[in-house]
């Protein structure tokens, strides 16, 4: 999947306003005893080695700010590292300039999402660098982290790994109580054919007889849900000809390992957006 331009720029602005609003509410107190005019420059840099992630959710933050307070000087930001970036331990990510009472209001609602989308992209770069040179495209789940849903996507796209689906509207992913609800894997299959023949389906299976099943319904990806390795390989060498299988079920990049396969296969990796650890930024005032 792919995150349109509109629905990226959506997010970004609703990730900073309702940051603001959750650090803000009813005005900086401690901003406010700085003197009005006061002119402020500051830099950023990175404590630990890291990918560059969530320039444009900065910007978003002192943009909205200085909206929100016309009659203060605009603040200016001189990026050094743009996203995809690898950054090196003590590197400026961006020297910023303006009011001093909107730089401080804006602080720590601006490192925040940098150092959780710096978090994310540098983990899906360890991914992607440990599946390089082989047929697997790694994938992000839905376990984002909640109201950074596309924000995290594009992060891991940032790294090097794929999107999955978006949500629960851009692609089925029919599940064990899908499958029960609906009286089947193939009444569950046609039921999406009929109702949406333009998205993909996938469906989740977990035995043998259930793949058996999704094969003959020609699922179009089949999620092998916490497979023996025995069993992954051996169905991974006989591929089927209308399904594009993946993997899935406590995935970590300490127990990840690429499957001797000749067919191309995905793996989902709930690990990619909940598991990341936030980098270490520091705001350092200049003058």
């Amino acid at each position: 999947m792919s995150i349109s331009t509109d629905l990226l720029r959506n997010a970004i602005v609703r990730n900073v306003r309702d940051s603001l609003e959750e650090d803000i509410q009813t005005g900086d107190i401690t901003a406010n005893l700085i003197p009005p005019g006061k002119h402020l420059t500051a830099t950023v840099i990175s404590r630990e080695p890291a990918v560059m992630c969530g320039h444009a959710w900065v910007d978003e933050v002192f943009a909205q700010l200085d909206a929100q307070y016309p009659e203060r000087k605009a603040t200016q930001i001189h990026w050094l590292k743009q996203d995809g970036d690898e950054i090196n331990t003590n590197d400026t990510l961006f020297e910023i300039s303006g009011n001093a009472r909107t730089l401080l209001t804006g602080e720590r609602s601006a490192l925040n999402l940098l150092q959780t989308l710096c978090g994310t992209a540098t983990l899906a770069r360890h991914y992607a660098k440990a599946a390089s040179n082989t047929n697997i495209t790694l994938l992000d789940t839905r376990k984002t982290l909640p109201g950074l849903r596309i924000a995290q996507k594009y992060a891991v796209a940032i790294g090097g790994c794929r999107n999955h689906r978006l949500g629960l509207w851009d692609a089925f992913l029919i599940k064990e109580n899908h499958i029960a609800a609906c009286g089947g894997i193939a009444p569950a299959i046609d039921q999406a054919r009929i109702s949406a023949p333009d998205k993909a389906v996938q469906i989740e299976v977990e035995t043998l007889e259930e793949l058996a099943q999704a094969i003959a319904a020609k699922a179009d990806i089949i999620m092998l849900d916490n497979f023996s390795q025995a069993d992954t390989l051996a169905i991974l060498s006989t591929p089927s000809p209308h399904s594009i299988f993946e993997l899935s079920g406590n995935i970590e990049l300490a127990n990840f390992s690429p499957l001797p396969s000749g067919q191309a296969y995905r793996v989902s990796v709930g690990a990619l957006t909940k598991h990341l650890k936030a980098i270490d930024l520091s705001f350092r005032v200049q003058s």
